[in-house]
């Protein structure tokens, strides 16, 4: 007996096998996963002198850190499916104990309030390959540091 006689009066069989062969593949995929507990470097050129680029790290209890230019600030960010809200302490008066001299030029401290006031105004997020890119007034992009 083939294999076909011997599902052919099992309709329910049939169906099922019909309907998992046709599903949509977008139901098998997993959900999306915001990049926790990883540091991600924010896709720009380097603003000289100094090395250090600015990086947002976030935990899975929201928790967060966001290293700008010349200082670094912790923030809480607030998930929903797509939706983002990012709520940061204000810059310090103070800089960073390991900043040379010279590092912090007007123009990079500048650099760190308009970036810490574009990332408070992100509103949605969304990830696509190593990119993740926050949406505001202007969209933000990192990417998971290689080091």
């Amino acid at each position: 007996m083939s294999f076909i006689r011997l599902i052919a009066g099992r309709r329910f069989f049939v169906w099922a096998v019909i309907a998992a062969a046709t599903a949509s593949p977008v139901l098998a995929q997993p959900a999306i996963e915001f990049p926790f507990d990883q540091e991600l470097l924010l896709e720009t050129p380097p603003m000289r002198p100094g090395k250090r680029m600015p990086s947002l790290t976030v935990e899975r209890n929201g928790n967060a850190i966001i290293d700008l230019w010349c200082k670094s600030v912790p923030a809480r960010i607030e998930f929903s499916e797509g939706a983002i809200k990012l709520e940061a302490a204000p810059l310090p008066d103070e800089l960073p104990q390991m900043q040379s001299a010279g590092q912090c030029t007007p123009d990079r401290m500048a650099a760190d309030g308009a970036l810490l006031d574009r990332l408070t105004q992100v509103t949605a997020w969304q990830r696509q390959g190593g990119v993740l890119t926050l949406n505001g007034a202007a969209p933000i992009r990192f990417r998971a540091a290689a080091n």
